[in-house]
């Protein structure tokens, strides 16, 4: 529950589940005219290609497939905006990049792709996908540009910058044992606490542990994190890197050894925890796998670098279709809420020419 640990790449909004072989890669390199049966209208162009609203809306799809929240917010103008520049930004760095990051690209999409279509199974995989009016060579030429703009970037990554990265976040490298239970505001068979009501239970629990109860038998008989209830409660030399709930993460770095701490919250309910160790880690012992998951969080750096700052001198123009309303209360790729009708009424037009 409180722990994950994904790679870096998977991090990069939108980008990764999979795909594919050598004959898609060649298919994917191809000029946008070599598809006759494409006559739909130009929505972006850029230096050395174009994408069309057909294109637009496979790009749609494939984000709706792979991120379901997504797709009620995939008709919404800048989100729309979002999906070209980043089928752009993978088309054209895909086509510069080296041969060692295509042969890269295309084994680590083809391994993804069979585990996806392998945990869904491939009756479940298909229909997903007719779904969304794909098929599976739009998902594998669009996830090969990514992984192939990945492993490019990720190649240019040096040892200083991984260095650098590391001094930076050492906290996250910090390997500790601890006792934990949560009090959650979900439990159960998805039941639901108030705060209060969590609290409540975190101070009975926490005044049984000061009068001499037992941890271990505590946290088999209260805790809701899933993860350690059957083991007493135990997280057994892991780095900090892999929790993501900050307050968490901070009594464990700062909690003297065997202290019992006090109940404190974070969004998933009431902690209370006892750290047994905690050491911290050099660089020279970081695993390869470690450096390598460095490596990869800057190679996704380097690509949102190129979008941010590179991108804009590559695009020429993008007029895209007229937008749909956002849902009630949703928010934007910038985190702002939609204004609603102001925002179904217009449409995209942005041209970088200079003309």
């Amino acid at each position: 529950m409180l722990f994950n640990n994904k790679r870096a790449w998977k991090g990069i909004a939108l980008m990764v589940i999979a795909a594919m072989s050598v004959s898609m890669l060649a298919a994917c390199e191809k000029s946008k005219s070599a598809d006759k049966s494409d006559t739909s209208k130009v929505v972006a162009t850029y230096k050395g290609g174009e994408i069309t609203e057909k294109e637009l809306e496979t790009q749609k799809g494939i984000v709706a497939f792979m991120s379901p929240d997504y797709a009620q917010l995939i008709n919404m103008s800048d989100f729309q905006d979002y999906i070209v520049k980043q089928k752009i930004a993978f088309e054209y760095l895909s086509n510069k990049a080296s041969d060692a990051a295509k042969k890269e690209g295309e084994k680590q999409a083809t391994q993804v792709l069979d585990q996806n279509k392998q945990k869904m199974g491939e009756k479940q995989f298909k229909q997903a996908l007719e779904a969304e009016k794909l098929n599976e060579d739009d998902l594998k030429q669009y996830l090969v540009q990514a992984m192939t703009s990945m492993s490019d970037m990720t190649s240019k990554v040096t040892e200083e910058e991984i260095k650098n990265k590391f001094e930076a976040t050492k906290q996250d490298y910090t390997v500790a044992s601890l006792h934990h239970i949560l009090i959650g505001l979900q439990y159960g068979d998805k039941k639901e606490r108030t705060k209060e009501e969590a609290l409540k239970v975190a101070k009975e629990v926490k005044s049984q542990l000061d009068q001499g109860g037992d941890f271990a038998e505590l946290a088999k008989k209260y805790s809701d994190d899933s993860a350690t209830k059957e083991n007493g409660g135990l997280y057994e030399n892991f780095t900090l890197g892999q929790t993501s709930v900050n307050e968490f993460k901070e009594q464990v770095l700062t909690l003297p050894l065997s202290k019992i701490s006090e109940p404190f919250e974070s969004t998933l309910g009431y902690h209370i925890v006892r750290v047994d160790s905690r050491k911290e880690t050099s660089y020279d012992k970081l695993t390869a796998e470690q450096k390598d998951i460095i490596k990869q969080t800057l190679g996704a750096a380097k690509i949102d670098n190129f979008m941010q700052n590179e991108l804009k001198n590559i695009i020429q123009k993008i007029d895209l279709p007229k937008s749909t309303e956002a849902p009630a209360g949703s928010t934007g790729t910038n985190g702002s809420k939609s204004e609603g009708s102001d925002q179904g009424d217009t449409s995209k037009t942005e041209d970088t020419t200079g003309k």
